[in-house]
C-alpha cells in the first residue's frame, strides 16, 4: 500500500491502469444508459411504465444483492471481481443485438439483462471503490477522487452526445455494441493490475457471514458523519431520477426531438458535473469539507426548478442550464462524500461501507425510477419532473443539521488493522458490539 504522503509528480502505475478501466468502462456505459431506453421506447414501442420498470431493473441488484456483496468483496481479491464483473456484462450486452438481427428481442430480454448486468455493476462498483486507498493512499484520495469524477464527467459529455449520435445512425442495438466491447476491454487492462490483499486481511478472521454484514451496516447507520451523508445522497439520487427516467419520453414522444437532442441535453449535466469535480477539492480547502456538501445544494435549488419547463425554443436552454446547475452540485457531492467515506473506514470494512452505500444510493435510484414510472402513467410525465425538482431542493438538510455542518477536514484512519483504530469522530461508527 501506498502511505508516503509527500506529493508525487506521476500516478503511480496501478492508479493509471485503474484510471484507463474507468475511462474505457465509462464510455461503454455512457452508451448504454442512452441506447437502452431509446431501444425500448423506439424499437420496443415501451410504455412509460416499461420504461420506469427498466429503470428499476437497473438498479434492483443493489437492493437484492447490495448488501452481501460487501462482505463478499472484503473476503475476495478485488481485482478477479471486477474482471469477472466486465465479462459478464460485455456478454449480457452482447446478446441485445444479436436478438435483435435475430428478430428475438423482446421487452422481457431486455429487462433481464439490465438486472444481471447491474448484478456485475454491483461486484465491480464495491471492488473498484474499496481497491482504490489501497493503490493511492489515504492522503491522496481527494486528489484521486477529484480525478475520477472529473474524467468520468468528461465521459458523460461526449459518451451520451456520441451514444445519441450512434443510435440516431445505426440504431440503439448496434450502439450496444460498443459497450459490451468496452467492457470486454476493461477486463483485459484488469488484468495487469496486481492481486488485491483483501484475503490476507481477512484470513484469521472467525466471524460468521451475518455478523460480518451486521458490522458494515452498523459502521455506516451508527456513525455521525456517515449517516447524514448517506441520507443526503440517496435522496439526490432519488429526485433526480424521478427527472431522468421519463426524460427520454419527453424529448422523444412530446417534444419529437430525437435521440440526438436527449443525448446533448445529458451531456449539459455532464458538463456540471466536470465543473463540480473540478471545483471541489479548492471549495473544501477553502470553506470547508462539511459546507462544501451542503451549501451548493441551497444554492442551486432554485435552478432546479427549470428542468420541468422543458420545451423547444429558450425553454430547452433554460431547462439545460437547470440541469447543468443541478449536475455541478452532484459532482461536488461526489468528490468529497467518497473520499471522505473512504478515509473514515477502516480497510477490512471498506468492500462492506461502500457495499451499504451502494444499496442505500442505487435502492434510492431504483425507487425513483419506480415512482417515476407510476406517476408517468398515472398522473403524466411532467409530474414526474415536477415533484423531482421540488424534492432535490430539500436534498441538502440532512448534511445542515448534522456534525457534517462545519466539518473542516475528514478524520483519516489512523491504522488499517481494524475497526478499533478509527478516529474520535468515526468512532461510533466502528463499534462491532463484541
Amino acid at each position: 500500500m501506498i502511505t508516503d504522503p509527500r506529493p508525487t509528480v506521476r500516478w503511480s502505475r496501478a492508479f493509471r491502469q485503474l484510471y484507463a478501466v474507468s475511462v474505457v468502462g465509462g464510455i461503454g456505459q455512457q452508451v448504454a444508459l442512452l441506447a437502452v431506453p431509446v431501444l425500448a421506447v423506439d424499437v420496443l414501442h415501451a410504455t412509460p411504465g416499461q420504461v420506469g420498470l427498466l429503470g428499476v431493473l437497473g438498479t434492483a441488484a443493489f437492493l437484492l444483492i447490495g448488501l452481501p456483496a460487501g462482505v463478499w468483496v472484503d473476503r475476495a481479491d478485488r481485482r478477479t471481481v471486477m474482471i469477472f464483473a466486465d465479462l459478464v456484462r460485455s456478454a449480457l450486452f452482447a446478446s441485445v443485438p444479436v436478438a435483435w438481427w435475430a428478430g428475438w428481442l423482446t421487452i422481457g430480454q431486455l429487462y433481464l439483462v439490465v438486472l444481471l448486468a447491474g448484478a456485475g455493476t454491483v461486484f465491480f462498483d464495491v471492488a473498484e471503490q474499496s481497491y482504490l486507498p489501497a493503490v493511492v493512499g489515504r492522503e491522496r484520495l481527494v486528489a484521486a477522487n477529484s480525478l475520477l469524477v472529473s474524467t468520468g464527467a468528461t465521459i458523460q459529455i461526449g459518451g451520451r452526445a456520441l451514444g445519441g449520435f450512434l443510435v440516431q445512425l445505426l440504431s440503439a442495438p448496434v450502439a450496444l455494441v460498443l459497450n459490451a466491447l468496452a467492457y470486454l476491454v476493461s477486463a483485459l487492462v484488469l488484468t495487469r493490475l496486481r492481486p488485491d490483499a483483501a484475503p490476507a486481511r481477512q484470513a484469521g478472521r472467525r466471524d460468521g457471514f451475518g455478523r460480518q454484514l451486521a458490522e458494515g451496516v452498523r459502521h455506516v447507520l451508527g456513525n455521525p458523519l456517515l449517516r447524514p451523508l448517506v441520507l443526503s445522497l440517496a435522496s439526490i439520487n432519488l429526485t433526480v431520477n424521478l427527472i431522468t427516467t421519463m426524460l427520454p419520453v419527453v424529448f422523444l414522444r412530446e417534444l419529437g426531438l430525437g435521440a440526438g437532442a436527449l443525448g446533448l441535453f445529458l451531456g449539459a449535466g455532464g458538463v456540471g458535473a466536470l465543473l463540480g469535480a473540478v471545483t471541489a477539492r479548492p471549495l473544501a480547502d477553502r470553506i470547508g469539507h462539511g459546507r462544501a456538501l451542503w451549501l451548493p445544494g441551497l444554492i442551486v435549488a432554485p435552478l432546479g426548478a427549470l428542468v420541468p419547463l422543458l420545451d423547444t425554443g429558450p425553454a430547452l436552454w433554460l431547462a439545460g442550464f437547470g440541469w447543468l446547475a443541478t449536475a455541478w452540485r452532484t459532482g461536488i457531492g461526489n468528490v468529497i462524500g467518497v473520499s471522505l467515506r473512504q478515509r473514515c473506514t477502516p480497510d477490512a470494512l471498506l468492500g462492506r461501507m461502500n457495499a451499504v452505500f451502494r444499496f442505500l444510493l442505487f435502492g434510492a435510484i431504483a425507487v425513483g425510477a419506480a415512482l417515476s414510472g407510476l406517476l408517468g402513467q398515472y398522473a403524466g410525465v411532467r409530474m414526474a419532473l415536477w415533484l423531482g425538482a421540488a424534492g432535490a431542493a430539500l436534498t441538502w438538510l440532512p448534511i445542515f443539521c448534522s456534525p457534517l455542518r462545519a466539518l473542516a477536514e475528514p478524520p483519516t484512519v489512523a491504522s488499517p488493522r481494524g475497526p478499533a483504530t478509527v478516529a474520535d469522530a468515526c468512532a461510533p461508527a466502528a463499534r462491532t458490539g463484541r
